[in-house]
């Protein structure tokens, strides 16, 4: 239940504003946690008294229990495919949704024990979306992520940390540019924010938009959504820390 919950919050999230939070916490010898937020209380908004008698959810679970129930259809995938969702395995996912205060919150998270071990979530998030009945190229829901036209990468040497997309296919990139206005329409007001969390204070950081917190520990970086799509390498980043004392 929980999953088919999931799987159909996936479509109801991507057809109204939403503010999705990349959170990344790196510790001091390099491990840490992602956690990938998604505030889709906008869509509780919208739907008004129609959810007033929806009872309030609060549901944990992992990719793995959601693989595990499609095993057959996995194992018949190619082997490149069923490697990439074998690494989703140690995700997982956190759903809440309370009616009454109109919230509607996912975020799925995971532990590193190195920098390169990160994923690019939106990416984890293409190898879950349910598929629409009939639906072929011009599925609206083909619009989220950059499937593989596009490798991000991370790494952390103890003072730089990088956060670095490569796009691959420039063809395949092109080809999934909004040219119908459909993609601005669906996340008009929707924000990607990356939100950094160090051990140390930030000496300086490679985008000249980013903000910090009082301490310098924390970078955020905000984009409307619809850039991230269109120019993923915009959220290239390399952050470096000051001298550990």
């Amino acid at each position: 239940m929980k999953i088919r919950l999931f799987l159909a919050a996936l479509v109801c999230v991507f057809f109204t504003s939403c503010q999705i939070t990349e959170n990344v916490y790196v510790n001091e010898d390099g491990s840490g946690k992602l956690s990938f937020d998604i505030d889709a209380s906008g869509l509780m908004a919208m739907a008004g008294d129609k959810m007033g008698g929806e009872k309030d959810v609060d549901s944990t679970f992992t990719f793995k229990e959601m693989f595990d129930a499609k095993r057959d259809s996995i194992s018949k995938l190619p082997a490149d495919e069923q490697a990439r969702l074998k690494k989703l395995e140690n995700v997982s996912v956190n759903m809440k949704m309370k009616a009454a205060d109109k919230q509607f919150l996912i975020s799925m998270f995971m532990d590193f024990k190195k920098a390169d071990e990160l994923m690019d979530m939106m990416q984890a998030m293409n190898a879950v979306k349910p598929k629409q009945p009939g639906a072929g190229e011009d599925n609206p829901l083909s619009s989220i992520g950059n499937g593989n036209a596009t490798d991000l990468k991370f790494s952390f040497d103890g003072t730089s940390f990088k956060r670095n997309v490569v796009v691959k296919d420039k063809a395949a990139l092109a080809a999934k540019k909004d040219t119908t206005g459909m993609t601005a329409m669906m996340f008009a007001g929707s924000n990607y924010t990356l939100k950094y969390h160090f051990p140390r204070k930030v000496k300086s950081v490679s985008n000249k938009t980013a903000m910090f917190s009082d301490d310098r520990k924390v970078v955020t970086i905000q984009y409307p959504f619809t850039e991230y799509l269109d120019d993923p390498e915009k959220l290239n980043l390399e952050v470096v820390l000051e001298k550990k004392k």
